[in-house]
């Protein structure tokens, strides 16, 4: 299958000159792209320095992750699409057993590889470990990662199932699929849009995978840390955004509500922690979600399946029950 490597990069020359190498040297399988959201550092310079195989397509303006996805690919001829972070670190014959699954399983549409933490490399990364899924209240977890508890890789997850989400860290996509869906909804600008995109992959019948046999090594947080309230602003707006336009119609109003409800409670920890910055994040993200409310209603599909969780809470779960790993 003709498969496109695709790294979107933005002002990354450290990241491209430590991580792109890995990938040139182990993916003969496929065409390498870095899709630039208009550096203004030398990163465009030095790949083709030192990467000439390397093929380079320039944004106009920085579109962050889900636009700068969206205006890249339009150039891009491929039947799968791999979307990989600039932070991120492949083995050998890391894409094979992808190909293999997409060549043997027309169903599936998404694949996520193994994804595990290239600063503690025994361990299960945050961002997808090795799969993800939703409670019904639209809080997304992973195996091998619930909320802030990462477990080790002993090998417990090491097969080839469905799962709810996978990482945009490490995204496989058919093109066709990708672009029957439109794509990543740009005003997410970054972070949940890949959530969103296998939520309305989904509710089309389409099939996301995990394959343990790909496995990859992500820094995390190279472009937005953990603890930087503009974070904090995307993940709570662009969840609620998520809910608004993927819940099944009677589930709408009720999680929605509930949602608002555990977000409230989530500010009121971050003023007992001192944590202003996050709290002010958290009401600026309930009201430019209110602005969005008619314009993101609109974009619901016909269909929506209310076998979209896995977990009644995992909120619940994590912090009453103590649950700190993934319930199989």
């Amino acid at each position: 299958m003709k498969i496109a490597v695709v790294i979107l990069n933005w002002n990354g020359t450290k990241l491209l000159e430590q991580f792109l190498p890995s990938v040139v040297e182990f993916s003969p399988e496929a065409d390498i792209y870095v899709a630039d959201n208009a550096s203004t550092d030398d990163s465009i310079a030095f790949v083709k320095a030192n990467f000439p195989t390397v093929k380079i397509v320039v944004n106009e303006s920085n579109f962050g992750f889900a636009q700068g996805y969206n205006e890249a690919l339009k150039h891009i001829d491929a039947e799968i699409y791999a979307l990989v972070n600039s932070d991120i670190e492949v083995t050998e014959n890391w894409l094979k057993p992808i190909i293999d699954t997409f060549e043997n399983e027309p169903k599936t549409a998404i694949i996520q590889p193994k994804l595990l933490d290239f600063k503690r490399k025994e361990y299960f990364e945050y961002a997808g470990a090795a799969g993800g899924f939703l409670d019904k209240y639209g809080y997304p977890y992973c195996r091998g990662r619930v909320f802030e508890t990462l477990e080790k890789d002993n090998g417990q997850y090491d097969d080839n199932r469905e799962i709810f989400w996978a990482s945009g860290a490490c995204f496989f996509i058919r093109s066709s699929v990708y672009k029957e869906l439109q794509g990543f909804d740009a005003d997410f600008f970054a972070h949940q849009e890949e959530i969103d995109l296998c939520w309305r992959a989904f509710n089309k019948g389409h099939v996301i995978k995990f394959n343990s046999q790909s496995v990859v090594y992500h820094v995390g947080g190279a472009t937005l840390q953990q603890g930087n309230p503009k974070k904090t602003f995307l993940n709570f707006r662009n969840s609620l955004l998520m809910l608004l336009k993927n819940l099944p119609n009677k589930k709408l109003i009720p999680v929605i509500f509930c949602r608002l409800v555990l977000d409230g409670i989530a500010g009121i920890q971050f003023l007992f922690q001192g944590k202003f910055k996050h709290l002010l994040a958290i009401l600026k993200a309930h009201f430019s979600f209110y602005s969005l409310v008619t314009e993101h209603y609109k974009k619901r599909d016909a269909f929506q399946s209310a076998k979209y969780y896995k977990t009644e809470s995992i909120v619940f779960q994590y912090y009453v029950k103590a649950g700190t790993i993934f319930e199989k």
